[in-house]
């Protein structure tokens, strides 16, 4: 009720206070909020001396006793308290009206549901333990942070700077950095961020939060570490391992603490026993780096040693070196690969519960007995496309969730029209529905390596909102008039309309197609039925289409690259299991130029959606910006292009382009895939905002090269999409009806919606990333093949450290870092054809290359873009690269490692071991003169692959035995294609923020 929850703002604080009104406006939680101090019989006066609380305590039991009447006493009403002189006042005085602790409204109303005891016993064991501290503790550790008041009145002085805490992953215990944003950023000339140097500068902050910052004086500033991290939890940096100085601060206070779950490892046996005397106080280690250990009381520690374990933080007191906190539960076992997902899922805050009974009840029906069919009064009011347009989707093989389709035909006085037909998901998902609002809080579905989690129920995704071919669908379609030489657009359309498709093509088929090659018509599904006359006929205007539609799509590429467009590619991956969930295959999407024919009608769609929703609802449009990158960033992309003589100019996203586009070395052409992968690497993430929250100059989308864009194609997974719907339906319809309150959202809401979406992608992102890492790991860790090819691999060195280097495998997508000197501060030597020793020397390094001399004068000298040859070795989970200079002055071969940790994911180490140059028809390939474009380049690499890959599977499959051929689909091969397909990973990545 109303007095309660002003009770917990006034006991907790305005942000648990908000929490708890999200939590009862979800209508997911049924919930309703009784304002019983509106109500003539349920509000008591406050009287005079009595304290906040006892007035509170007094009023909700009034209204608790009031409803109970009101309902003439058919339902007990229960009044959780732990105020025990209430408990003992009010317990008995009202028949029906409990009023009780919450341990014994658990005991008596829920005495089975186990997991509420068990978390209930550890909240209240962290709470006694926290108090019994505090008394014991007269020391801090940590200086008190500000009051609110103070922190607000200096950062509006501009004494105090205000950021996001991000903490560095590799020196997590030494460097964080703090980027500025509200007041703060606009009353100081700092062009950088601010790194905020040790633990105790931190001050209790963690890693995401809100915090208040403090510069040091000049002469106490320090640089970031420019060395390579052995050791993530390092607490120390060797003195010649840090840049230039930096702004260096302090934190002072904390405006916003953003907690979450974290998934957290116990400490083995050995570690419990050297803690400490007080077996119950475990220091749990955050399976994320940058989280400080947190300190939990438990009785469980010994039995939950082998297990990923979810924790939360409760305080973090100035007198405890760790936050306090409590154990929520377990997810699965340590290396277990289903628990290693569970441990992703809750590091992003990703949910993956199936849908409720209740969205699934306001799903239409459709089965193979009673198939859904289209409404005549919905006939009625859309534009019906069944019978004038030849429509047809192009798809990757396999998809099931068909959510745009294409058209393109002659107009009676000679020009083109072109089409987008997008599916109308709204018209199923009404706003603010629990389908809707479910759809909201997910914001996107989520795809894993091997997995995905759909932001809607498969019934639409996968059905009802797929435009398959030969069935009717609701579609929300763009019409272009398009002058028939010129290409450029006359009219432009938007509408509600009717679709059949008449063809769900697959990528290859329809480049097929575009080529001339009609032997695949044969497998064109809606064709096979049909005589020869009229299959010819319909092949004649399905390729006349095609190409008309590549046609357009060159016309609008070349005008965006005119306008600075940047070419930021990648290889999109899709993972095949087996029924026990082992890699089975992976089908490689091959660049076609199909595929850039379809994306470029998206961005068409997009871009035109965006003007409209825009110009009719100026203040209340959703949209999608890309702000141009800070130059600072681009500072290694430069240094690495001028160690080949190439000149980046980063002053615009056409000088970029530009630039990009002459970085190429004919005799490496990895070299121009490093350059743009790094040019991506220094990108600001795009973003959803409303278009009443920034001024119009700051919509500009950078990579796009376009002044306006939004998100309209993907309604069936992103949930930015049904908001744009939604918008362009109220901005279409204000002609006729003018009634479009109901359709649109507040500038307030929608940006604060914007932010929630935002975070949601991030996290979708960083799943993506993770689960893939996860399966390189897995796949190097298991894999015994010696002398097998495909584990060989080129390698580049992309950047020069002090103590090494970083070395990129663009084959399985792996960066990773190379050591020159180990901990001992030895360094490395190789001699002739020998194994590399660990020897007393120096290193020296220069702009582009570092020099490794030892004391007796042997030297060796790695430069940047030199290349390094990576082969497997059968040392259980150690694999073996050679590495080889593009000019075969040096070879090394270097060992790759996957780095086990209990509390921790798996990594990749790499490990130079010896001076071998192997020669393989890969790395010979690699160094062959090229001057294909790239889109041919990456198609002939992807066929030749292929072509590999199938001429060994033939040679296996010959020397099988029948007992080994039962098994053949559950074996390595399987695991070498998740990787083949996912060599690109770090660029696909950022590109597909930046793209779309």
């Amino acid at each position: 009720m109303q007095t309660a929850c002003q009770a917990v703002q006034h006991q907790k604080g305005r942000r648990q206070y908000n929490k708890l009104r999200n939590l009862l406006k979800d209508p997911r939680h049924d919930c309703t909020v009784f304002a019983n101090e509106f109500q003539q019989h349920c509000y008591l006066p406050r009287e005079k001396g009595e304290s906040m609380e006892k007035w509170q305590t007094r009023n909700i039991y009034n209204a608790a006793a009031w409803y109970h009447n009101h309902c003439l006493g058919q339902m007990p009403v229960v009044m959780v308290t732990e105020d025990e002189d209430a408990i003992r006042q009010y317990g008995n005085e009202t028949e029906g009206v409990f009023v009780i602790s919450f341990k014994n409204y658990l005991d008596n109303f829920w005495p089975d549901l186990k997991a509420a005891h068990e978390l209930f016993d550890s909240i209240v064991q962290a709470r006694r333990e926290r108090e019994s501290e505090s008394q014991e503790n007269h020391g801090k550790e940590y200086p008190e942070h500000l009051p609110v008041e103070i922190l607000e009145a200096g950062i509006k002085s501009g004494r105090y700077l205000q950021g996001t805490l991000n903490v560095n992953k590799h020196r997590a215990q030494l460097e964080a950095f703090v980027r500025l944003q509200g007041f703060g950023s606009k009353n100081t000339e700092l062009q950088s961020d601010i790194l905020i140097y040790g633990p105790k500068a931190r001050n209790r902050a963690i890693h995401g939060d809100v915090v208040v910052v403090e510069l040091l004086p000049v002469h106490e500033w320090k640089g970031r570490t420019v060395a390579l991290c052995e050791n993530e939890t390092e607490d120390k940096a060797p003195a010649d391992t840090t840049g230039d100085p930096m702004p260096t601060g302090k934190v002072v206070g904390i405006i916003q603490k953003n907690w979450r779950d974290y998934v957290v490892t116990f400490p083995s046996k050995e570690e419990s026993q050297s803690q400490g005397r007080n077996a119950q106080k475990v220091l749990v280690t955050p399976w994320d780096y940058r989280i400080p250990k947190i300190r939990i009381s438990t009785q469980q520690a010994e039995a939950l040693q082998e297990f990923r374990v979810v924790v939360r933080i409760d305080s973090w007191e100035s007198t405890s070196l760790y936050p306090n906190g409590h154990f929520v539960r377990v997810l699965g076992r340590i290396g277990d690969l289903e628990g290693e997902i569970a441990a992703i899922l809750v590091e992003n805050s990703i949910c993956a519960a199936p849908f409720s009974e209740i969205q699934m009840s306001e799903m239409p029906v459709s089965s193979p007995k009673n198939p859904w069919k289209v409404s005549p009064e919905e006939v009625k009011k859309r534009l019906d496309l069944r019978d004038s347009h030849l429509i047809f989707s192009i798809d990757p093989k396999g998809c099931e969730d068909v959510d745009d389709a294409l058209s393109v035909r002659a107009l009676p006085n000679g020009n083109l029209e072109l089409g987008v037909h997008i599916a109308d998901v709204t018209h199923f998902v009404p706003a603010n529905s629990y389908t809707d609002v479910e759809a909201r809080a997910r914001a996107t579905t989520y795809y894993l390596a091997d997995r995905r989690y759909d932001m809607l129920p498969a019934v639409l995704s996968a059905d009802l909102c797929s435009l398959l071919s030969g069935v009717d669908r609701y579609a929300v379609s763009v019409l272009w008039e398009l002058e028939k030489e010129s290409l450029e657009t006359l009219r432009v359309q938007y509408s509600r309309t009717l679709i059949r498709s008449a063809y769900k093509l697959e990528y290859e088929t329809a480049q097929a197609l575009l080529d001339g090659d009609t032997s695949v018509v044969g497998d064109i599904l809606e064709l096979q039925s049909l005589d020869e006359g009229t299959r010819q006929k319909k092949v004649a205007e399905l390729v006349w289409a095609i190409s008309k539609l590549t046609d357009i799509a060159r016309h609008v590429r070349a005008k965006r690259d005119r306008c600075g467009a940047l070419e930021l590619e990648g290889i999109e991956i899709r993972v095949q299991l087996d029924d026990k969930r082992n890699i089975h295959d992976l089908i490689p999407k091959q660049p076609l130029e199909v595929h850039e024919t379809v994306a470029e009608c998206m961005i068409l769609a997009n871009h035109w959606v965006a003007k409209r929703i825009s110009q009719d609802f100026p203040h209340q449009a959703l949209l999608r910006q890309h702000p141009p990158p800070r130059q600072e960033f681009f500072t290694e992309l430069r240094e690495c292009a001028s160690a080949k003589g190439f000149s980046i100019d980063t002053r615009s996203n056409k000088a970029l382009a530009e630039s990009l586009d002459r970085a190429n070395d004919p005799s490496d052409p990895i070299v121009n895939k490093l350059l743009r992968s790094m040019a991506t690497h220094a990108m600001s993430n795009a973003l959803y905002f409303s278009t009443g929250s920034c001024p119009e100059e700051q919509f500009h989308h950078y990579g796009l090269a376009l002044e306006k864009y939004t998100h309209f194609t993907s309604p069936i997974r992103r949930y930015a999409d049904i908001l744009v719907h939604r918008l362009l339906m109220a901005a279409t319809l204000r002609e006729t009806t003018g009634d479009v309150k109901d359709n649109i959202m507040s500038n307030k809401d929608l940006e604060e919606l914007c932010r929630h979406i935002n975070n949601r992608n991030r996290a979708a992102q960083r799943a993506q990333k993770q689960s893939t890492e996860l399966f390189q790991c897995m796949y190097f860790r298991d894999r015994s093949a010696e002398s097998d090819e495909r584990c060989v691999a080129d390698g580049v060195i992309y950047s020069i450290r002090t103590n090494g280097v970083l070395v990129f495998v663009p084959r399985y997508g792996i960066k990773g870092a190379a050591y020159m000197k180990n901990k001992e501060g030895l360094v490395i030597s190789c001699q002739g054809a020998g194994s590399c020793q660990w020897k007393p020397g120096s290193l020296h390094r220069s702009q582009h290359k570092i020099t490794s001399t030892t004391t007796t004068g042997d030297s060796v000298t790695l430069s940047l873009f030199d290349h390094i040859t990576v082969s497997t070795s059968h040392e259980g989970r150690k694999r073996k690269w050679h590495h080889q200079k593009c000019k075969h002055s040096l070879a090394l071969q270097v060992r790759i490692l996957v780095q086990s940790s209990r509390c921790h994911a798996e990594s990749i180490k790499l490990e130079i071991i010896r001076n071998a140059p192997l020669h393989t028809a890969h790395t010979e390939a690699a160094h062959r003169s090229s001057h294909v474009v790239k889109s041919d380049l990456v198609k002939e690499v992807s066929q030749s692959a292929e072509e590999a890959q199938r001429a060994q599977e033939r040679a296996r499959l010959e020397v099988m035995d029948e007992e080994s051929r039962e098994f053949c689909q559950t074996k390595g091969p399987s695991l070498y294609q998740l990787l083949e397909e996912i060599r690109e990973l770090a660029l696909l990545d950022v590109t597909e923020d930046i793209r779309t």
